[in-house]
């Protein structure tokens, strides 16, 4: 794919745009652009300018020199990706966010935020609890991503058992498209049947149709009593059947979480404290949200019954700051151990977890993998860390898990799964969409983008390849 560069003229107008200090073509400073949470330098590629625009004006007067040009935009929000969304893999123009970074409006009596792409989901979650209130969407990421890239990636994450994913948090979004013009769809309503859901569309394109520059997003009333159960159980099988189980008894946690043994000792290594009950199983974490304390007791009497039915050898009440911090300490432990990690993040029905582990304890030990193991249970969503050996050569590491992956997710789709739960498929998982996904559905894709992108500028190469 051809695009023009961004020569010394168009920097120029660039730095009329958005101020000539919001413009980088220094190699120092657009070295942190060049990649996102990715580590593997194979998959880096470096900027010819990054900017940093302060408004949707700003942002579309920049995609309309870019269209007008030919030059290619990558979206860039927090760098939190783990499929190389953001990374400019034709050079062109990153588009980072940051400075798109103010709560706009919190409304109490409507139950929604307005807010722009910058701000840091864990902002909004605390402005939105200052008002007695409570955003849903909580990626692992929570403190460092932006509600942009969550929107883009349609992000998961801990609580999508009960409030779904990012997209179902969204009530309208303003865009910049890839000619440059400024769009608001959607709109802080209960229910519409006005056309086509755009905002929806949107969500989980990727940057591929659209730059997300504000986003109206509901908020709820916050719980009056929350509680954390942890779970000890003997199997992986049985921990992350619990939430199939829940479910079926009418029960609907808030969070399930699962942590396999293995994973639990290189938490604890990293962490550098024992974590109770890692000798004897299986983690699984659940949060419970309840009216008032008579509900809050029954809740805590009916987990304690099914994980212990389902074999639990452990239920405790669990600190929320302390368990919580435990989970999300699950991707540095894993960084602390190999730079070098193949990522997978694949998602089935829940019915079909345990399967699904069978499937993957079988398979990493016939292909001599050293893998570390999380789950979002309760949603169907595993997370399967590969680690590279420190002494074992790169293209040999490389060829068992290519290998690997084409038995594994040959599984997961006649189980019903798809490639990616949460993390989206961006440049590293292209190869791996265009032989999993049926040839219709990607092409339809592939229409709507060059309809909405004809001149294919806005993060080109992500999701699929175009003619």
């Amino acid at each position: 794919m051809s695009y023009e560069k961004v020569t010394a003229s168009v920097q120029a107008r660039l730095r009329q745009i958005v101020g000539a200090a919001y413009v980088l073509t220094e190699r120092e400073k657009m070295l942190p652009y060049s990649h996102d949470e990715v580590t593997d330098p194979s998959y880096h590629h470096l900027p010819e300018a990054v900017v940093l625009p302060a408004s949707a004006d700003e942002t579309a007067a920049v995609v309309k020199l870019a269209n007008t040009c030919h030059i290619p935009v990558v979206p860039r929000g927090g760098g939190t990706g783990l499929a190389c969304g953001a990374v400019p893999i034709y050079g062109g123009i990153v588009l980072s966010t940051e400075r798109l970074n103010h709560i706009c409006e919190i409304r109490p009596d409507g139950l929604y935020a307005v807010v722009e792409a910058g701000v840091r989901t864990a902002d909004l979650q605390a402005a939105a609890e200052a008002r007695g209130l409570f955003y849903a969407g909580d990626p692992c990421s929570g403190d460092s991503c932006c509600i942009g890239g969550n929107i883009a990636t349609n992000a998961g994450g801990n609580r999508a058992v009960k409030y779904g994913t990012t997209r179902h948090q969204i009530y309208a979004l303003q865009i910049v498209n890839p000619t440059g013009h400024i769009l608001s769809v959607g709109a802080p309503l209960r229910k519409q049947s006005t056309g086509y859901c755009l905002e929806q569309l949107l969500a989980g394109s990727e940057g591929t149709l659209g730059i997300i520059t504000q986003a109206t997003l509901k908020l709820f009333p916050k719980p009056p009593y929350c509680s954390d159960i942890l779970a000890v159980f003997p199997t992986a099988e049985a921990a992350v059947t619990l939430a199939s189980t829940l479910l079926q008894k009418g029960i609907l946690p808030t969070c399930v979480e699962f942590l396999d043994q293995t994973t639990l000792h290189a938490i604890a290594d990293f962490l550098q404290e024992p974590l109770p009950g890692q000798a004897d199983g299986h983690y699984v974490i659940i949060e419970m949200e309840s009216a008032d304390e008579d509900e809050r007791d029954r809740h805590l009497l009916q987990l304690d019954e099914y994980c212990r039915a389902g074999g639990a050898s452990q239920v405790l009440l669990a600190e929320y700051k302390k368990i919580w911090h435990l989970r999300k300490s699950f991707a540095e432990a894993v960084r602390a151990e190999s730079l070098c990690v193949s990522k997978e993040d694949v998602v089935v029905p829940i019915e079909r977890e345990a399967e699904l582990l069978q499937k993957i304890a079988a398979t990493t030990a016939r292909y001599r993998l050293t893998v570390r193991l999380a789950a979002h249970a309760g949603d169907g969503n595993l997370h399967l860390n590969i680690l590279k050996p420190p002494a074992e050569d790169y293209d040999a590491w490389q060829r068992r898990v290519q290998a690997h992956q084409q038995e594994l997710y040959t599984y997961i789709y006649q189980l019903g799964g798809r490639l990616s739960g949460e993390h989206g498929i961006g440049y590293k998982r292209k190869q791996l969409m265009k032989k999993f996904t049926n040839p219709e559905e990607l092409a339809m894709m592939k229409a709507i983008k060059q309809a909405w992108d004809p001149n294919n500028i806005l993060n080109p190469g992500k999701i699929f390849d175009l003619p």
